[in-house]
């Protein structure tokens, strides 16, 4: 049995979203920038695309600007209020300690540009709360932006708190909304969002295609120059069967959102509860406030890559963290972040589930990580050095 179980990373394309992308590769194939009636065919789909998805997020669809996925669109969102904000002497930014690497990576740049950036601490609950950004908040912060759920320990932030807060302080708020779209429940203007990014990929979608949500009245600067494509906002011709395939999965994903959450929840309780018999172990993030697909475990005295290598060998496919980082041998900066040490965080293991998860195979994984944590174990000289005593367990 081969068990995908690595969907954070990315997903499987649904048949819904191949069959919605197929007619604009070779039948509806013209640029949507063209007058000619060929051009403007395509034209309308990409508009019919456009309020698809504002209608998922509960926004205008003049307020949803196509991308090539989640990283530009932070990038875009986070340049945007920090150099609109200098103009007003605004050089503050706050953000969090366990972001995507698309924003810490951007934030590290506009620091080096002379912007002051203040991450909120994730220690406490693995989690942030909206009083650590009020209380953050400051007469010359330009920008909160904090992730809706983060990709590696599942944790889901207090994202309709925060909106308040910021809304109450005039300050924009941006999320990374990557992991959240397509499987929580997102309402932009309820929240107080004043800009979201998401990606196509993490919900059944193609990859290399994602938006970006920017309320109206919210000025934004190029990331792209060029042509006039996206009211003059991102330049390049649409991807316009990428766009239609993404339209269609999220608004499938939307549409079955309640059925699909009640599924992979399940089946995340029982990885956990599975999980967790295995002696010096930890869970990894919110516990209550949590992603219904993740489960993110530290195991003491064994290292994520050898688990990996073995688990694969097994028919399990998983994760240690983020696909981004994976050819890192560093300790995730999100384990670090929430104050796992250096050797606990190295024995990392993400599983990310989807609705085509069965629960036969949660029971096989549950079967074989158990085995494989036991063998490399039996191997591993750090683990002896804590079992006869000359080391301590953290765990």
């Amino acid at each position: 049995m081969q068990v995908y179980a690595d969907n954070a990373a990315t997903t499987q394309m649904s048949a819904v979203a191949l069959e919605a992308m197929l007619p604009y590769f070779n039948k509806i194939y013209g640029n949507p920038s063209s007058l000619h009636s060929v051009g403007q065919e395509a034209k309308e789909a990409l508009e019919d695309a456009r309020a698809r998805v504002a209608k998922c997020l509960g926004c205008e669809p003049r307020e949803i600007i196509f991308t090539s996925g989640g990283s530009e669109a932070d990038n875009q969102a986070i340049r945007s209020a920090a150099y609109y904000g200098a103009r007003k002497n605004k050089k503050h930014i706050i953000s969090t300690a366990f972001e995507h690497h698309a924003v810490l990576h951007t934030l590290e740049k506009l620091e080096k540009e002379g912007f002051e950036v203040t991450l909120l601490d994730v220690s406490q609950g693995h989690n942030i709360t909206a009083q650590q950004v009020k209380d953050a908040i400051r007469a010359d912060t330009c920008l909160v932006t904090t992730m809706y759920a983060n990709n590696e320990i599942g944790s889901v932030l207090p994202i309709g708190e925060i909106g308040a807060v910021c809304k109450e302080a005039g300050v924009p708020f941006h999320t990374d909304a990557v992991q959240a779209a397509g499987h929580l429940q997102i309402d932009v203007k309820a929240q107080n969002i004043d800009m979201l990014s998401l990606s196509g990929h993490k919900f059944h979608g193609p990859k290399g295609v994602g938006a970006l949500y920017v309320r109206r009245g919210i000025p934004l600067v190029n990331v792209i120059e060029g042509g006039a494509q996206e009211r003059g906002k991102r330049a390049g011709t649409e991807n316009i069967p990428a766009i239609m395939g993404m339209a269609a999965a999220l608004e499938d994903a939307c549409g079955h959102l309640q059925e699909n959450m009640a599924k992979v929840t399940a089946m995340r309780e029982r990885l956990i509860e599975g999980l967790s018999q295995i002696p010096h172990c930890a869970l990894n993030g919110d516990r209550e406030n949590r992603l219904p697909n993740n489960v993110s475990f530290c195991f003491e005295g064994i290292e994520g890559e050898s688990l990996l290598l073995l688990l694969d060998m097994k028919g399990v496919c998983a994760s240690s963290g983020s696909a981004c980082t994976s050819g890192s041998l560093d300790p995730s900066h999100v384990l670090l972040a929430i104050g796992r040490v250096h050797d606990v965080a190295h024995g990392s293991l993400r599983l990310s589930l989807s609705e085509y998860n069965t629960p036969e195979e949660v029971e096989h994984i549950l079967t074989v990580v158990p085995e494989v944590v036991a063998y490399l174990r039996s191997i591993s000289p750090v683990w002896r050095d804590l079992q006869t005593g000359k080391r301590q367990y953290i765990l």
